[in-house]
């Protein structure tokens, strides 16, 4: 229900009730419930009131290169996978719920919840899900039987999910500005939704108070840092943030609590031996308060040792190598780093787009500017470092996967290649400019060669609102995240009946939305979107027992 049920909206010009705003549209699709409804028919899927159990065969192929030759084996890898039915109550505790995402993300979810439409100038709004993948995209499930049409349902609706409208919300920041108050400090959601939603707001309270070590962010971000968990003890903060997500729990009668860094970017952490190389090592630092473990680290190590699943929407190093070790001991879920929500998702289409075409990229440019305090942040360069470093190597894995375009590095000693070989140089610039807040722009120059010498220039121009594109991810990565912490899987090949185990902590699963994907050690980082999308959509039906990889073959249209 809106605020101001019985009175007129006269604040903002306008004579229509709220309670009657409410029925003027009726739910968007992307934040419609709809129960679980597709039933796969076949020997490889069951189903009990507790779990969808599916079998499923993973076809890929091992390659000897020999003499120039390529010797290709198929390969059958046979699997089963278990997943529970029914979503747990979920929680999400962001670090930084009082900045530009985390109270666009509360907002919007209780605007939803409470299907609160509001005047903007061009109309009345409702609110939605668009622009998340699992809300508002769609995937293939097969053909109709009686037209041969294509069946696509809403990537939610292939697994049982959380809605998102349920997500219990919460979590720290260093100010301690209440959150309807900060919602307007971050002038994101136009004034009449605010002005409806702020009561709603304010019943979620003051952010937790956080932690606030000056070396990892700008200094600008002082002013800010009035809401902290007193002392220097980083022990001490860590007992601090289990007992908060303890206790968020259980005031909540939470099954599962999901951490989320969406807090300022931080410097890089230096790995150290000794320091945060291991588990044990990483530990020990933290109990001597050692200088280099980072705020974000910190958090990480918390929700671990709580067995909570930690995500990093932000492009420092969290996860130092003791931190996955740490995450690998416990079982305990870890993804991240870095949201891909505008600029950098483009980049990993285009730029697959001309590799795949044959085309090669010489430079790519990219220039950035916006307003809002996460450039405020990133106006300090070992901020910006971190940054840059996240938006660069979008591109790695494409140019690696084409020899002919680009030279492959030298090998050296024991064969171990010796730096990326042949790249397009790749500058990435941001700049911060507070009058145009959060409505972010972007400028990309792809310089390529192309037949027999040419060259060839594809300039785009990007104007969006940064916290209205990276809210959904947030979303998504939680809502994914908690459906993966209730699958489980057995691998059968051997014929041993193994129990259910859960999958590995790494979620290189989340990659989509990710920037930097975090990925299982000594395995290669994926960041071509589509290859992304399609691990994804492979693993959703492969939890159902559908094949899903001739789907775009199309073999009836390319026989008699």
């Amino acid at each position: 229900m809106a605020l101001n049920n019985n009175t007129t909206n006269a604040s903002s010009g306008y004579n229509t009730p709220d309670s009657e705003l409410e029925n003027v549209l009726p739910i968007h699709p992307s934040a419609a419930r709809r129960p679980h409804a597709i039933v796969v028919q076949s020997e490889n899927t069951a189903y009990s009131d507790e779990y969808i159990t599916a079998k499923y065969e993973n076809r890929s192929a091992e390659v000897t290169v020999m003499d120039g030759q390529f010797l290709v084996n198929p390969t059958v890898q046979s699997f089963e996978f278990q997943t529970k039915r029914v979503p747990g109550k979920t929680g999400l505790m962001m670090i930084g719920v009082g900045g530009n995402n985390g109270t666009t993300l509360c907002a919007t979810i209780l605007a939803n919840r409470h299907n609160i439409v509001w005047h903007t100038k061009q109309g009345i709004q409702q609110p939605n899900y668009i622009g998340s993948l699992l809300r508002a995209s769609t995937v293939r499930i097969g053909t109709e039987a009686s037209t041969g049409k294509d069946v696509h349902v809403p990537v939610s609706d292939v697994l049982p999910m959380v809605h998102p409208n349920d997500l219990v919300l919460g979590g720290w920041d260093i100010s301690g500005v209440p959150l309807e108050k900060a919602m307007q400090r971050a002038q994101v959601l136009d004034y009449d939704l605010q002005r409806q939603v702020a009561p709603h707001m304010a019943l979620l309270g003051k952010p937790l108070p956080s932690i606030y070590y000056p070396d990892f962010i700008a200094a600008n971000q002082e002013t800010r840092a009035d809401n902290l968990i007193p002392g220097q003890d980083k022990q001490a903060h860590l007992e601090h943030i289990r007992a908060d997500i303890r206790k968020f729990k259980k005031d909540n009668g939470l099954d599962r609590a999901v951490v989320f860094w969406t807090a300022n970017t931080e410097r890089y952490s230096d790995i150290i031996p000794g320091v945060n190389d291991t588990a044990e090592n990483l530990l020990s630092s933290i109990k001597s308060s050692h200088p280099e473990v980072s705020p974000s680290t910190l958090f990480a190590v918390a929700a671990i040792l709580e067995g909570e699943p930690f995500i990093n929407g932000a492009p420092q190093n969290t996860f130092v190598p003791g931190v996955i070790a740490l995450a690998e001991l416990h079982k305990s879920f870890i993804g991240g780093d870095d949201l891909k929500s505008g600029q950098t998702k483009l980049k990993s289409v285009l730029a697959e787009f001309l590799v795949n075409a044959g085309i090669k990229p010489l430079s790519i440019s990219s220039y950035n500017h916006l307003g809002n305090n996460d450039g405020r942040n990133l106006s300090a360069e070992k901020q910006f470092r971190s940054k840059e470093i996240s938006k660069s190597s979008v591109v790695d894995d494409m140019v690696d996967a084409n020899r002919v375009l680009y030279k492959a590095p030298e090998v050296g000693e024991k064969g171990v290649p010796v730096g990326k070989g042949e790249h397009p140089d790749h500058i990435v610039v941001i700049k911060y400019v507070p009058a145009v807040g959060d409505s972010k722009r972007a400028i990309d120059e792809y310089y390529s060669e192309i037949f027999c010498g040419g060259r060839n220039t594809i300039s785009i121009f990007n104007e969006c609102e940064d916290s209205l594109l990276a809210t959904p991810l947030i979303l998504d990565l939680t809502i994914l995240t908690e459906l993966l912490t209730r699958v489980k899987y057995r691998k059968t090949s051997s014929g041993e009946t193994k129990e259910f185990a859960p999958l590995y902590p790494v979620l290189s699963l989340l990659s989509y939305m990710l920037k930097a994907p975090l990925v299982k050690p000594g395995t290669d980082v994926v960041n071509s979107l589509n290859r992304q999308r399609n691990a994804l959509e492979s693993f959703l039906k492969a939890c159902l027992g559908l094949e899903s990889n001739n789907g775009d073959l199309l073999m009836e249209t390319r026989v008699w």
